[in-house]
């Protein structure tokens, strides 16, 4: 089997000529490689238990992170400088701000362990070019476990997102938002 193009067939992208490495960056490349060291160091590292030292580390790389934020181990934050938390948060365990673009939580706002939120996609019908877009978790939201949550989402005061849901769009105040419930769908053994 061929990997050339044919006339029935699409053309691949090829990846070495993606537009958009280091595009998001806004940083100098040491700054980055240095955000990386003390991110595993002090944030995601399992056996840190102190979340205010978590807090000062990603205040120190320009986290705007307001008073009695509480953040769990094995948190990951791409781009502290575009991370923006309000007053007494709690981020949970595992959960992962892949943030190339900013990232806003407002006051009181849960995000729930193994949470995913990503600004970041691609021109994947051009040229796989970066695509950035906020992300934005009103005060008062619940983002419970194991959620993801898009680029361009924009989750209203008090929110809640159910478990396993993907957001990627507005979702109204107030509003508990998810999959549907588990059903049977039949036998496993006849």
């Amino acid at each position: 089997m061929s990997d050339e193009t044919s006339t029935t067939r699409p053309p691949v992208i090829p990846l070495r000529n993606a537009p958009g490495e280091r595009a998001a960056w806004d940083r100098p490349r040491w700054f980055v490689y240095v955000w990386a060291i003390a991110e595993l160091v002090f944030v995601t590292n399992p056996w840190q238990i102190s979340s205010s030292l978590r807090v000062c580390v990603l205040r120190a790389f320009g986290a705007e992170i307001g008073a009695g934020v509480i953040f769990r181990p094995r948190t990951r934050v791409k781009f502290p400088w575009k991370l923006h938390v309000g007053n007494d948060c709690w981020i949970g365990e595992g959960v992962w701000f892949h943030n190339q673009d900013h990232v806003t939580v407002g006051h009181d706002a849960v995000v729930s362990q193994d949470t995913f939120v990503t600004t970041g996609s691609h021109a994947h019908r051009r040229n796989m070019a970066l695509i950035t877009r906020p992300v934005s978790i009103g005060a008062g939201a619940w983002i419970t476990s194991r959620c993801i949550i898009l680029g361009g989402a924009d989750i209203g005061r008090n929110a809640l997102i159910t478990p396993n849901a993907v957001v990627s769009g507005r979702v109204e105040e107030n509003t508990v938002f998810g999959p549907p419930k588990s059903v049977v769908l039949g036998k496993r053994f006849d």
